[in-house]
């Protein structure tokens, strides 16, 4: 009987399963790294994620629902356009789609766990409440930490706005290589929606200048913006920012419905460089764009925010560098209306360069996406970087909590704003000049060395 079914070809039909399922991939050997590198962040016991994909016993019963979005690029959460602009970044949490194929094929396959001894070593994460950047740095605590007044968020509350002042409490300037911004403490994050830490203080450089208030006082600049999707910023070597003495941090903390009456603060944690070391560049973070018309001080122009109903608007602001400088990270900021962002540069010369896309705008995820130092723009003085903001007031975004009304600028969620966030490391033309003739030659071995591979 088996020689007739042979003959028929029958036996060799009957093993196609046998073989392919040795051939799929394994949860230990080839889904678990891709959930490492990708997933765990959010995907670990106690965090943000609604389900851990640390183990096979866990990731298991939500592998269809897993593959759905990951085919679809929903997750991880990474809305930059892949067809426009930079592509490098050094924090690229998406999928390639060699991975996606191999989860796609693991699900089809019954999603087998595979052998026990291929499982990579469990990776270490902070707890909730850990510091991100302290295994850089040695495993201690920031140099510094500073926290906001406490603030009690009431259960079914409206949203709230809470700016106390801090001093920091500086006696000397000290040069700033990370930053981190978290919630005092776990039931915190679910109130927390942004904070906001604003560095006040007297400058003598033009380039983080800001406009004075109505009693001389210099209005506060953008030290570090914290949401849900960011770590923190860490400075690239040789570059920092500058905190100086008397100085104080002017917090801009949104607190929303965590369903019981929380009362928390936000912790911001400042790595200094060592004492008598000074980075030779320093970076400046700007919020470029438009936003309700006044733009971010006096080389900022931006059209007001104004979208009517059922329309698809865009809004578009300009910002001018004075001096030389690296665009170091783009991070869009929008709200439930929020389509599309892209950040453009036109160069003095007319020239305009595609910096970045975002495509699918998600208000659940306020991702920076940080230039890889090898292709982070390098830009020069006269450059406008121009932003341009779409938002979609109609039915067909689900996020729309109305699309027939007027929507203006505004800090509720339900209003709009349309700015990105861009951290800029400023440098003379010596060093604009050293830094465009390393970029020259890094792309010229990089194509000798793609050219012998072909």
């Amino acid at each position: 009987m088996s020689r007739f079914l042979t003959s028929l070809g029958v036996v060799s039909v009957l093993a196609l399963p046998v073989a392919a399922a040795a051939q799929a991939p394994t949860f230990t050997k080839d889904i678990a790294p891709i959930f490492q590198n990708k997933c765990e962040a959010c995907h670990r016991p106690d965090s943000i994620a609604p389900m851990s994909l640390v183990s096979f016993e866990e990731s298991r019963p939500w592998a269809r629902s897993i593959k759905s979005r990951v085919a679809s690029r929903q997750m991880p959460p990474w809305h930059v356009d892949k067809t426009i602009g930079i592509q490098e970044f050094e924090n690229d949490r998406s999928l390639s789609d060699q991975e996606i194929d191999t989860i796609v094929k693991w699900v089809d396959a019954g999603s087998p766990k595979g052998d026990p001894k291929d499982m990579p070593a469990a990776k270490v994460w902070p707890n909730e409440q850990g510091w991100n950047y302290a295994h850089l740095f040695g495993q201690k605590e920031p140099d510094l930490i500073i926290k906001s007044l406490p603030w009690t968020q009431k259960a079914g509350a409206n949203d709230a706005w809470w700016k106390p002042v801090v001093e920091t409490g500086l006696k000397e300037a000290r040069w700033v290589r990370a930053i981190e911004i978290r919630p005092g403490s776990v039931k915190g994050r679910k109130i927390t929606h942004h904070a906001i830490a604003r560095l006040q203080q007297v400058e003598t450089d033009e380039l983080a200048s800001n406009p004075l208030d109505a009693n001389g006082n210099p209005l506060p600049g953008t030290f570090m913006e914290w949401a849900v999707g960011k770590q923190g910023e860490m400075m690239r070597p040789n570059s920092g920012k500058l905190m100086l003495p008397g100085s104080r941090i002017v917090w801009d903390v949104h607190y929303s419905n965590g369903g019981e009456d929380i009362t928390d603060h936000v912790e911001l944690g400042i790595y200094f460089y060592p004492k008598g070391q000074e980075p030779k560049f320093r970076q400046v973070l700007h919020l470029m764009g438009g936003t309700n018309g006044s733009g971010s001080g006096g080389n900022a122009l931006g059209s007001a925010v104004d979208i009517p109903p059922n329309t698809v608007k865009a809004t578009v602001g300009y910002f001018l560098l004075k001096e030389n400088g690296r665009v170091e990270s783009y991070q869009p900021h929008m709200h439930l209306r929020g389509k599309a962002m892209a950040m453009e540069a036109i160069l003095p010369n007319g020239q305009i360069q595609v910096l970045s896309h975002v495509s699918e705008f998600n208000f659940n995820w306020h991702n920076t996406y940080v230039y890889k130092e090898t292709s982070a723009p390098l830009l020069p003085k006269g450059t406008l970087i121009k932003v341009t903001a779409w938002h979609d007031n109609t039915a067909a975004n689900k996020a729309n909590p109305d699309p027939n009304v007027w929507v203006g600028y505004g800090d509720r969620t339900v209003d709009e704003m349309a700015h990105a966030w861009v951290n800029v490391t400023y440098m003379n033309d010596a060093d604009y000049r050293a830094a465009i003739e390393e970029r020259r030659k890094f792309l010229s071995t990089t194509n000798t060395n793609a050219s012998q591979q072909q």
